[in-house]
């Protein structure tokens, strides 16, 4: 059966009926070595079944350590006064230095409570040394999640916060599993469709990896990088990172951060670093640009210019600040451009000033364009774009050389981080890319120690492209932690990886179903952007 080409529907059909079988032998191309992952204890049973979904598209199914038994629950606690967000997969505040959590160990204990403090151990990656990441304070350790969530009930009337989790989340390397590892294969020798990046109708709302699937046709798709979700932040739905698509620059890159390139052919995909400058020309002057299509004076993750506060670094899920900026806004950014305090010139599709509106904010016209200015900078648009005059806006995108990088309509660049492949060696950029945080080991360690959903992406020695989702965050999938993406994505032969947004943005989608378990309770997260296979229409 393996040698057949399926429809999406008997493809989700199979993987629910073979899912936990062996594998039969088969001539469909598979992800890389057939080796068994390296997760868990060494010879726990490991599974793969493989479809081919199109010619050039095999879908593989990987389920590690599906008879492990189950771990206990514990309950987690919260450090009194930690930071807080409204991203669901933001990390609790969680670790204290050992004084402190023994400190805070001793108050539990007084108030009736199993508690201890446990230190916690991080391996080291590229360029962060790992090692104690601090101390956590627990309470209990228990048989189910109900028991665990009555005494986090109890600690909360007791005037303590914390979250019940299950030990297997942790990342211990001697856990049994499970694992649950979905992957799509493109090989660009026998591929024949269309591959390529989707943000559906507008950059600056969300919408769910399967809806995007749906509306372009797709096989498959995966969701790709990380985006804006709180109103705070910026645009929900906007891109966090760089974001090309069919050829144009629509997103600024966090300068230096990693991205993943793609092409409507499936050939030559590949990783790298970006960094861009951009410049507003008028007649006779021109004024360097702050950002593309995004809220003026917000820049999620951070890595922007000089001036941004608190720094102009890569600092991953927070929002920096600027309140002098030029930003420019293309057709695809929305109805409505944001509206507040400054300047606007709104610009006809020909670049010619149609207008100069204070407050800025409103919609475009059709094929229009415009360029917003905030605090010092209102000053310098006005004299650059008097009404009737041309002003040009220039982009240039550059790639971890400084070489200039040529778009065309067939590329597609999505935002992602950490790197976790580079030339077939282990390679976890987290220091790089923002997500070590002064002052914050919580975050490090809910974010990149502790396992999670993933959605990673690569290129394997073959040139073949790789999209891999693991499910996470239940005890039926424990999910993987930054360093264990990294090694699953060597595993599977992957010569160059990138980790993309994960947590419950994580999706992977064959003909209309989803065929993985997304960790939000509420189903299928509506999201930035996502990565559509198409079929071949020729």
């Amino acid at each position: 059966m393996n040698s057949k080409v399926l429809g999406a529907s008997t493809a989700l059909a199979l993987l629910a009926v073979v899912g936990a079988l062996p594998a039969p032998a088969s001539s469909v191309p598979r992800p890389g070595p057939t080796h068994a992952l390296p997760l868990g204890a060494v010879g726990l049973t490991e599974t793969r079944s493989t479809q081919t979904l199109q010619p050039g598209v095999t879908l593989t199914r990987i389920v590690r350590g599906a008879d492990a038994p189950a771990l206990a629950w514990t309950v987690e606690v919260a450090i009194p006064g930690g930071a807080t967000s409204p991203d669901p997969d933001a990390p609790p505040t969680a670790l204290k230095d050992r004084s402190s959590a023994d400190e805070l160990t001793g108050e539990v204990r007084s108030d009736g409570f199993d508690a201890r403090a446990e230190q916690v151990m991080t391996p080291a990656v590229a360029d962060y040394a790992g090692g104690s990441l601090g101390w956590r304070v627990r309470v209990g350790r228990f048989d189910s999640q109900s028991a665990a969530t009555a005494e986090l009930t109890r600690l909360r009337k007791a005037g303590y916060a914390g979250s019940a989790v299950y030990t297997g989340w942790d990342g211990d390397p001697a856990d049994r599993g499970p694992w649950r590892i979905d992957v799509l294969t493109i090989d660009p020798v026998r591929f024949r469709g269309g591959f390529k990046a989707s943000y559906g109708p507008d950059l600056e709302n969300r919408e769910k990896t399967s809806q995007l699937a749906a509306a372009a046709g797709a096989t498959a798709a995966v969701n790709a990088g990380f985006f804006v979700l709180d109103p705070n932040a910026g645009a929900p739905g906007d891109p966090a990172g760089v974001g090309v698509y069919d050829g144009r620059l629509l997103s600024e890159p966090v300068n230096g951060r990693p991205g993943l390139v793609i092409r409507d052919t499936g050939r030559r995909s590949s990783v790298s670093r970006f960094t861009w400058k951009g410049r507003v020309l008028g007649r006779d002057a021109s004024q360097p640009l702050d950002g593309i299509d995004r809220v003026p004076g917000l820049i999620r993750n951070c890595g922007g210019t000089a001036d941004d506060t608190p720094t102009s670094l890569p600092l991953h899920d927070v929002t920096c600040t600027d309140h002098d900026e030029l930003v420019a806004f293309t057709p695809e950014y929305g109805r409505q451009t944001p509206h507040g305090d400054g300047l606007e010139a709104v610009l006809d599709t020909h670049g010619r000033v149609l207008e100069l509106r204070s407050p800025r904010g409103g919609p475009l016209p059709d094929g229009g364009s415009s360029v917003q200015a905030t605090g010092s900078r209102v000053a310098e648009l006005a004299a650059l774009a008097p009404v009737g005059r041309p002003l040009r806006v220039e982009r240039t995108l550059r790639d971890g050389d400084g070489r200039k990088v040529s778009l065309s309509s067939t590329t597609s660049i999505l935002n992602g981080g950490p790197e976790l492949v580079r030339d077939g060696r282990l390679h976890v950029t987290p220091t790089a890319d923002g997500m070590v945080q002064p002052g914050n080991a919580s975050f490090y360690y809910g974010w990149m120690h502790k396992r999670n959903p993933r959605t990673l992406a690569g290129v394997d020695a073959a040139g073949r492209t790789v999209l891999v989702t693991a499910d996470g965050r239940s005890t039926d999938a424990l999910g993987l932690s930054i360093p264990e993406s990294a090694a699953v994505a060597r595993a599977l032969g992957l010569r160059d990886a990138i980790n993309l947004d994960g947590g419950g943005s994580t999706t992977m989608v064959v003909g209309s179903e989803v065929i993985n378990a997304p960790s939000d309770a509420a189903g299928e997260r509506p999201v930035g952007d996502a990565l559509l296979i198409l079929p071949d229409r020729s």
